[in-house]
């Protein structure tokens, strides 16, 4: 039963019904509660619950990642870690909260807004996460194409169309088991962080500097361009969709019913996402660094396009690999993001719409709609344009976050969803302050924004 909220805010009782969502199909049930759990171990328990969190980790340093990070670093040095810190701390918090959702009630978010929200308040969230899956997609096509494009010389048209032939590659995958798509997703993270590991060695950057970019400063929200770029950079690091995917792909483990089974799913699934979101921290904080490191204090505070950080690399640094092992960790970065584009996709259109359409389909439509733009883009304003792009997705996405933090937070909060798996009380407050800077900062950024287009054309 669909019911809408009442006057104070909370889902009627009537609501919380059992549903044709919540009592028939289950989230991505394909891979359904298919991998099994040990019944005793610490560290067997804790591998057989290791890989959600990586498949999430890559939407937090997937291409648009990089294009605000580059941007942030070369432009302002080492201000904006503030902010990547920040918005990963943020991260770890919801994405715990979606793996306590999903473990919970046996919904995904997607699901849960449309068992317990109004059809015409569902329909709306749903078409808002269809925009930043769209988004995203569109960021990890342009960057998987501009990696082909400096590895190989492949024209980024050509490269855009090649990066839509790896639909094949995630079907195969699929047939195989989900353990073997978060096996590949683990090898392309590991590959992406042993390459920056590389360039921080390279780059050599103030230690010091470092740690003290760690520190907010009120100057972010003054500023802005500081700010524009880093509400980039919390769009890219806190995605929209990664909340409802987390939420289904807990549920691949075949944890037991019972209350303790149900929390040790809870703690296991928590410590996998905590953990590879650390990982996340240090491959974004690594990409603003080295900008930071290598342009920002070298003249070069103007370069924001990925090409232009390829081609300065190797001779600001005077490493010649130095240039090929950004493009490779690009490539890497690329591919990986489109394995969870692919599986948010499917949960959102699935759990909003009760609608299951072929994994090749969904792929397919979600590529073409990324494509068409990419295209136009670089037919219309050449491929220079490119870089401002993939800034402009990351906002785009920031501006959704808030539509999908709000009923995580609702529903996590509210016992009669959760019973008593609800939200401690210091959770409860943590949850709405994370929801309201966003909300906040977002609301910022578009008074901002209107201010300057009235300035402009006063």
């Amino acid at each position: 039963m669909k019911a809408r909220l009442d006057c104070e805010g909370n889902i009627p009782k009537e609501a919380l019904e059992p549903t044709a969502t919540s009592t028939g199909r289950s989230s991505l049930p394909e891979v359904h509660r298919s991998i099994p759990i040990p019944p005793k171990g610490f560290w067997p328990k804790l591998i057989a619950y290791a890989g959600p969190g990586y498949l999430i980790s890559v939407g937090y340093m997937d291409p648009g990642n990089w294009a605000t990070d580059l941007a942030g670093g070369a432009r302002f040095g080492y201000a904006l870690l503030s902010v990547v810190l920040i918005s990963n701390l943020m991260a770890v918090v919801l994405q715990s909260l979606a793996v306590r959702l999903g473990v919970a009630t046996g919904r995904d978010l997607a699901q849960a807004c449309r068992d317990y929200f109004h059809p015409g308040i569902a329909f709306c969230l749903w078409v808002l996460c269809e925009i930043a899956i769209i988004a995203c997609d569109l960021a990890e096509l342009l960057g998987s194409a501009i990696a082909l494009q400096l590895l190989f010389g492949i024209p980024l048209a050509g490269g855009v169309c090649i990066t839509a032939l790896d639909v094949f590659v995630v079907l195969f995958l699929q047939t195989k088991g989900f353990r073997y798509v978060e096996a590949l997703v683990v090898v392309l993270v590991a590959t992406v962080g042993v390459c920056f590991a590389a360039e921080l060695v390279f780059a050599r950057p103030d230690v010091g500097g470092i740690l003290l970019g760690y520190v907010p400063r009120l100057e972010i929200v003054q500023n802005p361009e500081m700010l524009f770029i880093a509400v980039g950079i919390l769009g890219a690091t806190v995605m929209p969709h990664n909340l409802y995917l987390h939420s289904s792909i807990v549920q691949t483990r075949a944890w037991g019913q019972s209350s303790p089974e149900r929390w040790e799913a809870i703690k296991f699934g928590t410590l996998d996402s905590t953990v590879a979101l650390s990982l996340a921290l240090f491959i974004n904080s690594a990409i603003l660094i080295v900008a930071a490191a290598t342009f920002h204090f070298s003249g070069y505070q103007g370069v924001a396009e990925i090409q232009d950080a390829h081609k300065l690399l190797s001779p600001l640094l005077g490493v010649g690999a130095a240039s090929t092992i950004f493009a490779l960790a690009l490539l890497a970065s690329g591919q990986s993001s489109t394995l969870t584009a692919t599986l948010a996709g499917q949960v959102v259109m699935e759990g909003f719409l009760n609608l299951r359409l072929a994994p090749w389909l969904r792929r397919v439509v979600t590529r073409a709609i990324a494509i068409i733009p990419a295209l136009a883009v670089i037919a219309i304003l050449g491929e220079g344009a490119t870089g401002s792009l993939l800034v402009l997705s990351q906002v785009v996405l920031s501006l959704q976050l808030s539509f999908a933090v709000v009923p995580l937070v609702m529903f996590t909060n509210d016992a009669r969803v959760m019973g008593e798996f609800v939200n401690p009380l210091w959770l409860k407050v943590l949850a709405w302050s994370i929801a309201v800077f966003i909300g906040g900062l977002n609301g910022w950024l578009l008074l901002q924004t209107l201010l300057s287009w009235i300035a402009s054309h006063g």
